[in-house]
């Protein structure tokens, strides 16, 4: 966002506020913006919930791993961090009380957000209207419960300060899929420990967020997104409706209808660009054969 300065317009679509595009003067009118573009409502919320307030079940292949509320509410929440401590948290998987976290909150693509940004949404999260609601422990069995572990797990996929998988290139779409928007934290494989498998970055999987089957998101024409166009892939991001006119359903219909069709046409159009321009990875995603 650097030496960008836009004007907000905000209007409803379905009940819901919708910032069209980055705002600039106000941190925390541009924190509501990048907090979109993080997807953080739709893991905070548990379906039917208070917004931000956590309990949100994300399945996986080691257990349920549950949110944790991020409203202000300062017994509960995260009233009581400093700015800091919310940025050791987003980009190095610390708590404030300097446990590990589990990788199931994406760190490993929040290290790549700016400090400034992640300031941002630190103060939109602080606007918000705390609410006390505890959070629930994760129904994870040993070994992969034992946070002292995570030191291990961050030696062998975890480069702070790096961003995830690609290096590449420092443009706007980058930056929106690789580290604000973590697309590959769910389009990645996973390896048996849970690591990410670097040379399928964002080829799909099958054990994705909740337990589903991710989408191939390279540019290949047969398993991917290769036939499709900017504008597919850019009305994609605002309207959940593919190019065949099937609208997608799961986790990411949520991920699109709280996060990336709150961007702008040029952050979506951004977000496009960067994934038709990587290199395509030929990988069928299904059941048994990942």
């Amino acid at each position: 966002m650097k030496g960008w300065r836009f004007t907000i317009v905000v209007y409803l679509i379905g009940g819901y506020a919708v910032v069209s595009l980055p705002t600039m003067a106000d941190p925390v009118e541009e924190g509501a913006y990048l907090t979109a573009a993080a997807g953080c409502k739709a893991c905070h919320t548990l379906k039917g919930g208070i917004a931000f307030a956590g309990g949100r079940p994300l399945k996986t292949p080691f257990g349920i791993f549950y949110s944790p509320n991020i409203t202000p509410d300062v017994q509960t929440g995260i009233g009581g961090w400093t700015g800091d401590e919310f940025l050791a948290a987003l980009k190095r998987g610390i708590s404030p009380q300097g446990e590990h976290y589990f990788p199931a909150f994406p760190y490993t693509s929040y290290t790549g957000i700016t400090d400034k940004d992640g300031l941002k949404i630190f103060a939109y999260l602080k606007s918000l209207p705390p609410v006390q609601q505890d959070n629930k422990d994760h129904d994870v069995g040993a070994p992969f419960s034992w946070r002292w572990l995570q030191w291990g797990w961050k030696l062998l996929y975890f480069a702070e300060g790096q961003g995830p998988l690609t290096s590449e290139g420092t443009d706007r779409g980058q930056y929106l899929v690789d580290a604000l928007g973590h697309c590959g934290e769910c389009h990645t494989p996973r390896n048996a420990f849970g690591g990410p498998e670097k040379e399928r970055y964002l080829a799909g999987s099958a054990d994705g967020g909740e337990g589903e089957l991710v989408s191939n998101i390279t540019p290949d024409v047969e398993t991917g997104i290769g036939d499709w166009s900017k504008s597919d892939l850019a009305d994609f991001l605002k309207t959940a409706m593919k190019p065949d006119f099937d609208n997608v359903q799961g986790s990411m219909e949520e991920v699109i209808e709280h996060g990336t069709s709150r961007l702008s046409k040029e952050d979506r159009e951004a977000m496009a660009d960067y994934l038709l321009s990587i290199a395509p990875i030929y990988h069928q995603v299904s059941r048994g054969k990942k």
